[in-house]
């Protein structure tokens, strides 16, 4: 009876062992499963490409965000930025028209267009960036060696707004005959130092030329003053005179009109008339201190005496 008991349990015991081995077993299985779709189902971002590689060979780009699926052992997968970027271009050293060495500092903000061709022919962002700082540079290099020093550094003008279109635009127009599959969106030039060993004689001669185009403004005002006073005189002397010979007109008329009045009266009564030009010539020449010996047939004795 005791050996049927011990013979049940462990009959008992070795099923349970079954169920213990059969539920690990199915338990590593479902980890495995998970596993294995869980490393070849892969994630799309908005902000990305997804690059889907089959023994190496680009097959197709992935933009659309969500889950997808690769052939596991067979495919893999790499990523690329969608959105934009920026790159700092290194600093370089370059000459202006008027042969002044000038230091740039730079930027550009960019993105990829067409994953392929970039990966085609760049192969990587790293390269990308490479090729573009090179095209910007040899493009700044070429558009401020047409320009001067002052240009450059003048905010009054406003040429380094069309050089920052100008560098873009040559820029992209480079990357695309060259196929790269990337788009500059904008350069800009951050600063323009001058290197330290010709800075302070650059300054100088800088200020030299202020000075001298201030002693030209003087020079141009004060010939400017002298013109305008000399005009100014001119029109004085024309003004004084047209107004003399105008006043001398007026003068000859009113002795003409007056020698007429003096005419016309004489007519009407020429003795009276006589009378008193006499009388005008005695106010004239006689005061209180003259002594007067006239004749007794002279005029002025007659009329004083009324002898007439």
């Amino acid at each position: 009876m005791s050996s049927k008991v011990v013979d049940m349990e462990e009959r008992k015991g070795s099923q349970n062992w079954r169920k213990y081995i059969r539920g690990g077993v199915f338990f590593l299985l479902l980890i495995v499963i998970i596993g294995f779709l869980l490393t070849n189902i892969y994630i799309v971002k908005e902000n990305e490409y997804r690059v889907v590689r089959q023994f190496g060979e680009v097959i197709k780009i992935v933009e659309d965000p969500g889950l997808h699926v690769k052939i596991p052992f067979v495919q893999s997968v790499t990523t690329l930025p969608k959105n934009q970027m920026k790159m700092s271009v290194e600093e370089a050293e370059i000459n202006t028209k008027d042969k002044k060495r000038i230091i740039i500092d730079n930027y550009a903000v960019w993105k990829i267009e067409d994953p392929k061709k970039m990966i085609a022919n760049a192969k990587t962002v790293v390269n990308a960036e490479a090729k573009m700082s090179e095209f910007i540079f040899s493009t700044i290099r070429s558009q401020l060696g047409k320009l001067d020093y002052d240009e450059i550094i003048n905010d009054e003008n406003e040429s380094r707004g069309s050089l920052n279109d100008q560098v873009t635009e040559t820029v992209n127009t480079l990357l695309d005959s060259n196929n790269f599959g990337i788009v500059v969106t904008d350069v800009r030039i951050k600063r323009t130092d001058l290197p330290n060993d010709n800075e302070n004689s650059v300054y100088n001669l800088m200020i030299s030329e202020r000075e001298a185009k201030s002693q030209e403004y003087l020079s141009e005002g004060e010939a400017e003053k002298n013109r305008q006073i000399a005009e100014t005189d001119r029109e004085v002397k024309e003004m004084l005179a047209k107004a003399k010979a105008e006043a001398e007109a007026i003068r000859g008329e009113g002795e003409k009109e007056a020698g007429q009045i003096y005419n016309d009266s004489y007519s009407k009564d020429p003795e009276f008339y006589e009378m008193f030009r006499t009388l005008q010539s005695y106010k004239k020449t006689i005061d209180g201190e003259t002594v007067i010996i006239l004749p007794l047939d002279s005029p002025y004795a007659n009329t004083l005496l009324g002898s007439e």
